[in-house]
């Protein structure tokens, strides 16, 4: 194979390798914004649907696992998406007359008034919890079964904290983290 057939074909690649990582930045994205309000519908049904165990300490953790269930999928699709996200700034956007959508975006976000927006929603899925714990107290005849209850919701809640930080800080660190990895590549090149 000659060297500019072997150009082409590379350049072809490397097309086709960023439209399907915006596509699935897209789906991803998509998909979140669909399984945050699913997974509160899901809760609400849980809730609803079993008035006769509702106030069991057995209901109560399943409505609370839909919650982490529902928060825990949208966290995973915001990180793989950050993360595609970063790599396609660093491998794809250190030139200015290419694509620039995440270097842009990375620079205009923190100048958001009031700080942007939550992509966890994490105000949504604290509320719901602290709700889930208001629609189904746990029992005082039990008080080791309604502590464990509460000290689990706490545990939920504080996962949601930390997460909700460690977003904060993911972009600037994995950008770091790709720079370097694409340095110690160009290194070895």
């Amino acid at each position: 194979m000659d060297l500019t057939r072997g150009a082409e074909l590379l350049a072809r690649l490397s097309a086709t390798e960023y439209a399907a990582l915006r596509q699935t930045i897209a789906t991803r994205g998509t998909a979140r914004m669909l399984v945050a309000p699913a997974s509160c519908l899901g809760w609400a049904a849980v809730v609803l649907g079993l008035p006769d165990v509702g106030r069991t300490p057995t209901a109560t953790l399943l409505s609370l696992a839909v919650l982490v269930a529902g928060f825990e999928s949208v966290h995973a699709l915001h990180v793989g998406t950050e993360r595609i996200g970063r790599y396609l700034q660093v491998y794809y956007e250190s030139d200015v007359h290419g694509p620039r959508w995440e270097s842009t975006a990375m620079t205009v976000g923190p100048a958001l008034p009031g700080g942007g927006i939550d992509p966890l929603f994490s105000g949504l899925f604290v509320g719901a919890t602290l709700l889930n714990l208001l629609v189904a107290p746990p029992s005082r005849s039990a008080p080791v079964v309604a502590a464990m209850t509460i000290a689990l919701h706490a545990v939920f809640v504080l996962r949601i904290v930390r997460a909700r930080r460690a977003v904060t800080r993911q972009r600037a660190v994995e950008l770091e983290s790709f720079k370097a990895l694409q340095s110690r590549e160009r290194a070895r090149a």
